[in-house]
């Protein structure tokens, strides 16, 4: 039995904005018609979609369904031309990116194709595709260069990352050098258990496997400050810390040694076409500002 599209909407409005209440008014229906169309939808999967919390949340199938209905929205939005009219209401859009691509070259991708809405998850690059697999997200901007089933693959470029400290915090762990020795003291940042840059990066330097103290920050320009002020080092995306670097409020760890992170745009078969202007806009944007093969910094050019 196809399901009630009314129902769908329910589910997705809820789990969206939090509470039965709060997708009513913006379904302009009451709160009852909600817990109506939402009871229906249940006994008719034979599941529980929606665990009541505050806010709701949803059960496995229920993110599913909600993610199938936001799918619907936008491919009936492409086949009917209603993205590109003014006034029509926007298709909702769940992507998984990367926080540091999001504080460097995304948005302006986003910017250019604005007849969506936005609905981010923030995952590592390294584990952005899993959000594909699980069928959660339309599509992914991940590090991995082999597509997830079902999915095309798009190479963006790479974003170079930097070892950066403050100047002080240099003299006081890295007086003696950047080694293993030192390395294995000097606290560090990571934006969260997933992150395995600063460690890929002393292994890159040193060829060890160290393990310092860290300080968990999941914020890409935290990391800038904290860099900053000194409280750790840490690998920042060379847009965000150039003028920094040039001005000597943060120093490289070692300037010959940047980390270049491939990135790639996954998305979905069966949304590819409904989704070609934001993947053209994504071309675009990373093409400005992700490195691409064979490029070279100034700096390099003269090494």
């Amino acid at each position: 039995m196809p399901i009630d599209p009314t129902q769908l909407a329910a589910l997705s409005a809820i789990l969206r904005l939090g509470s039965f209440e709060a997708a009513a008014g913006a379904l302009h229906v009451t709160p009852s018609a909600i817990s109506q169309r939402l009871k229906a939808l249940e006994e008719q999967v034979g599941a529980t979609l929606v665990l009541r919390s505050q806010p709701c949340q949803p059960t496995e199938l229920g993110a599913r369904l909600a993610k199938h209905a936001e799918d619907i929205a936008l491919l009936e939005a492409q086949a009917l031309g209603d993205m590109a009219q003014a006034g029509a209401t926007p298709a909702r859009l769940t992507l998984a990116v990367p926080a540091d691509s999001l504080a460097t070259w995304l948005i302006p991708a986003f910017a250019e194709a604005p007849q969506m809405l936005y609905d981010l998850r923030i995952d590592d690059q390294d584990t952005a595709d899993d959000w594909l697999r699980r069928g959660a997200v339309s599509a992914a901007v991940t590090g991995h260069d082999r597509a997830v089933p079902g999915c095309d693959l798009h190479p963006l470029g790479a974003l170079r990352y930097v070892a950066t400290a403050s100047p002080e915090f240099m003299r006081r762990y890295f007086a003696k050098g950047v080694t293993a020795t030192t390395l294995a003291k000097a606290p560090m940042l990571t934006f969260t258990p997933k992150d395995r840059l600063q460690h890929r990066w002393i292994t890159q330097k040193t060829g060890k496997h160290l393990h310092p103290p860290s300080h968990q920050m999941p914020s890409t320009h935290a990391f800038v400050d904290a860099t900053l002020l000194g409280l750790a080092w840490g690998m920042n995306p060379e847009s965000l810390v150039t003028e920094h670097l040039a001005k000597g409020r943060l120093v490289a760890l070692d300037p010959a040694q940047p980390m270049d992170v491939p990135l790639y745009w996954q998305v979905t078969r069966v949304m590819a076409k409904a989704l070609t202007p934001l993947t053209r806009a994504i071309f675009r944007s990373s093409t400005k500002h992700l490195r691409q093969t064979g490029e070279t910094s100034p700096t390099e050019a003269h090494n």
